[in-house]
């Protein structure tokens, strides 16, 4: 009796540690756990992942100094300075069935437009604040609406930019690290500046018809620890919309909320750029986003756009990551894209209409990076890009998977391999040196 008393205490005992262990297991739960996204949310983040390739564009009445997206904090100029510019933007050649027809020719399954970049002008009809294309400028119409038309008809996904930092708005306060030049004399409350964006994504995510994205950017700008109360604002945008998929580019691990892991100027697990030092990758889906030239927004001495060789080689190696690549494109003031970036995307359509298969749909490669390329993976098919200016004799695969064979793309051609210690040798001495020169390998 005694023993059996105490082997119950004993119970009771470990109970009552493990009750008072709950919240401090609570907490050591990731915080992801938190957010259950819907079957809606889901379907359209596979629908995203298999895009793999998004056009950027940043456009706004910035692109009318010609200087970037940064002019006005860089330059330091007067907000109300600035703003005087609007009456002036007036982009005659802006056509956004032409546009949509360029991304999709190029290859292109979605686009990411910027509604309201940091120096607060909003590219759309906003009742929340006059200064808009529509109110403040001689063009008066909405963009971001005929471009979610000119998507619908083309059957092109619509992501939308949208800034969490301002260089304009007084209830943007305390200010963060960028724009303290804009001549701001009056601080608000911050209360009014998160409700004037939420009542803004509300009419984003509302008047526009579906949205695939909403892309944050701006949170780097307070220090860490900085209540942004993104719980809650993101709550909002999977009410309005579940399907619509959350990302934000703070450069940190994925907050609970977010839908997508974006890379800025690198691609995932990689730090070349400096601004993923703290980003772990996870396992949402991937996006990398990189300028075709220098600049994000237009700049007129900017003319040193990427050649088609090398857009596509970042396209391939940013697939092999199992990543999308996002590729940024500023258009001219007049409302036309740059003949440069035309020329550049039409090469990148060229391609894809022949080596697409390698790339939409695919999944990350069994082996991601290797001196001579990349590797991606559609079921029991695995392609080898080899992105070298010299073709090697051999490449070595290090591989767990059986191959059955290995054929030459583009030839249909059987080319030798055999099989080493932890992979795999290909053969490939003799075969043509191409910007991405793919062998189709069978999976056993």
């Amino acid at each position: 009796m005694k023993r059996l008393i105490r082997n119950s205490l004993v119970a009771l005992n470990n109970r009552l540690f493990l009750l008072s262990m709950i919240p401090f297991f609570l907490a050591s739960v990731p915080s992801h756990a938190q957010y259950q996204p819907s079957e809606d949310n889901i379907k359209s983040r596979k629908e995203f992942s298999d895009c793999k390739f998004g056009i950027f564009l940043h456009w706004g009445i910035y692109s009318m100094f010609g200087q970037g997206e940064w002019y006005m904090n860089d330059a330091g100029i007067d907000c109300q300075e600035y703003a005087k510019a609007a009456s002036g933007f007036y982009p005659s050649r802006f056509d956004a069935d032409e546009w949509i027809s360029i991304f999709k020719n190029a290859g292109a399954k979605y686009i990411c437009f910027t509604t309201r970049h940091h120096d607060s002008f909003s590219m759309f009809d906003t009742k929340f604040s006059d200064y808009n294309i529509v109110k403040a400028t001689p063009f008066k119409r909405d963009v971001v609406k005929e471009l979610a038309e000119a998507c619908r008809k083309q059957d092109m996904r619509l992501h939308l930019y949208y800034s969490h930092l301002d260089w304009t708005r007084e209830d943007y306060y305390p200010l963060g690290s960028t724009g303290h030049r804009t001549g701001r004399k009056h601080h608000g409350e911050w209360a009014s500046y998160y409700q004037f964006m939420n009542n803004q994504l509300t009419e984003l995510l509302t008047n526009y018809g579906p949205i695939g994205a909403i892309w944050f950017d701006g949170m780097w700008d307070q220090p860490d620890g900085f209540d942004w109360k993104l719980k809650e604002q993101y709550e909002l945008i999977h009410s309005l919309q579940p399907a619509c998929l959350v990302g934000n580019n703070h450069h940190k691990i994925p907050n609970p909320g977010e839908d997508f892991q974006m890379f800025e100027r690198d691609l995932p697990g990689e730090n070349h750029a400096g601004f993923s030092k703290d980003s772990q990758v996870g396992d949402l889906p991937l996006e990398t986003c990189q300028t075709m030239n220098g600049m994000w927004g237009y700049r007129i001495k900017d003319q040193n756009y990427k050649s088609v060789k090398e857009l596509v080689r970042l396209l391939v190696s940013t697939v092999g990551k199992g990543a999308n690549l996002l590729i940024n494109i500023g258009p001219q003031p007049n409302g036309e894209i740059p003949a440069l970036a035309v020329d550049r995307l039409q090469g990148m359509g060229n391609w894809l209409n022949t080596y697409g298969e390698t790339i939409y749909g695919t999944t990350a490669g069994l082996i991601q990076k290797a001196p001579w390329g990349t590797t991606t993976l559609k079921g029991n098919k695995m392609y080898v890009h080899i992105l070298s200016d010299v073709m090697p004799e051999y490449i070595t695969l290090s591989l767990n998977k059986k191959m059955g064979s290995v054929v030459d793309y583009d030839s249909k051609q059987k080319v030798e391999f055999q099989k080493i210690k932890n992979g795999y040798l290909i053969y490939t001495k003799g075969l043509s040196v191409l910007t991405d020169k793919i062998l189709e390998v069978t999976l056993l």
